[in-house]
């Protein structure tokens, strides 16, 4: 199944506002000051990340730690926070894009 370049622009964004979304709850929870600037940069950065690791290492568990790592390293400078906290949000917004991700579609049906 081939998907073209509008269907393609239009899962980046939709996904992109949505990781911007969670992001930004998830760190105000955490106590950041930083706006949805911060956030979208992020989502930005977060995807960037894993494409290039995916890119270079392949789908696979390695890929998928380095990347998390990094992505981990960005969100404490964009942040300006320490580690274990970089970690925690980390953690949740994983947890609460994966419940996202898995209920979503099952909303809006097959685009």
């Amino acid at each position: 199944m081939s998907v073209s370049i509008e269907e393609a622009l239009i899962f980046f964004f939709v996904g992109l506002i949505i990781s911007t979304i969670i992001i930004y709850v998830i760190t105000k929870m955490f106590g950041e000051k930083e706006g949805v600037g911060t956030a979208i940069l992020a989502a930005l950065v977060g995807a960037a990340i894993y494409a290039l690791a995916y890119y270079f290492l392949g789908e696979g568990l390695l890929a998928a730690l380095i990347a998390g790592f990094v992505w981990l390293l960005a969100l404490g400078s964009l942040y300006s926070m320490g580690w274990w906290k970089a970690l925690g949000v980390a953690i949740v917004v994983w947890v609460v894009a994966f419940f996202v991700g898995f209920i979503l579609p099952t909303v809006v049906g097959p685009l």
